[in-house]
């Protein structure tokens, strides 16, 4: 086993997956894009700009392709599964798997075709990347928490202190906490909450930092969460709201949210993965969620105008 991550290859070269990928590049390391068809044609011929700089990653496509120490997932939830097949060319045995995905259902998903240990558990919060075109905006960069449940921790050691020294090197922060999982349901529960009433509302980030009245939506909303987490083993707690609104100051005041950027595009959300999840899940421990059942029938009708219009 290689004691440094020495190429990486993005599947899913978004505002999050192209964010992360030219950062890496410009601390000089292999970096690649994964792409097919006229996707991979655009990437070549228009490039990425981020922040304003031009960017010219090299494309791969599959064919004849090397496995790569590191493959960064950075797709929405309902492209997972065409994720997972683009991405089996370069994974090899020693193949980290990093998903940056929303939500608390891709690890599983990705564990299932790979293996546990090729796949530690990982989020990326704080970054308030949106993508317009080829173009890419942030200025809050977040940082990436990655860990391994506590069975699993020790004998994948080396893998976080390659990935650790990969990022230290790139200028982007990488944490390993004590309870990985309660982080990843952490940011679950901002999703939750933010990313919805923002679909719903049309509001940026500076609403819901200044508003008490949206404020108060968000904080309802993080409490079914917090109701649900006991019953799926997970420690969150009404401390963690306060912790929750303070990831949200630090992001860009005029910065829309993913699930925003979908709706204003006209393109699919991610409410499967958040209000659908959160449904499905309480529906199994045989609770209720109505603020977040709501949400579901709100953005899914918002997708519905789509096809009307």
């Amino acid at each position: 086993m290689k004691d440094t991550i020495q190429s990486t290859v993005v599947v899913g070269a978004g505002a999050i997956g192209a964010s992360i990928a030219t950062r890496l590049a410009d601390a000089g390391h292999r970096v690649f894009v994964s792409a097919r068809g006229t996707r991979a044609l655009r990437y070549q011929k228009e490039g990425f700009v981020v922040n304003g700089k031009q960017y010219f990653l090299p494309v791969l496509d599959g064919h004849k392709a090397e496995s790569a120490d590191l493959v960064i997932v950075a797709v929405k939830n309902y492209s997972l599964h065409e994720a997972i097949i683009e991405m089996r060319p370069y994974v090899g045995a020693d193949t980290i798997i990093l998903s940056l995905l929303n939500g608390v259902d891709a690890v599983p998903k990705l564990r299932g075709e790979f293996g546990s240990d090729a796949v530690p558990h990982a989020m990326i919060i704080g970054i308030d990347a949106h993508r317009r075109g080829n173009e890419i905006q942030y200025s809050a960069k977040g940082q990436i928490f990655c860990g391994y449940e506590k069975e699993l921790a020790q004998r994948n050691a080396e893998k976080l202190a390659r990935l650790d020294r990969l990022f230290r090197e790139s200028d982007i922060i990488f944490r390993v906490p004590d309870d990985i999982v309660r982080e990843i349901w952490f940011k679950f529960m901002i999703n939750v909450s933010i990313n919805q009433w923002s679909a719903v509302l049309g509001f940026p980030y500076r609403v819901f930092q200044s508003s008490p009245h949206a404020v108060a939506l968000l904080e309802k909303t993080m409490q079914e969460v917090i109701a649900l987490a006991p019953r799926m083993d997970i420690a969150l707690s009404d401390a963690d709201i306060p912790r929750a609104m303070a990831v949200l100051k630090t992001l860009g005041p005029d910065g829309k949210t993913s699930m925003l950027q979908d709706v204003e595009a006209h393109r699919r959300t991610e409410v499967e993965a958040f209000a659908g999840a959160m449904v499905r899940l309480a529906q199994a421990v045989g609770i209720e969620v109505p603020i977040n059942a709501m949400l579901y029938e709100a953005i899914l009708a918002r997708e519905d105008s789509y096809q009307v219009q």
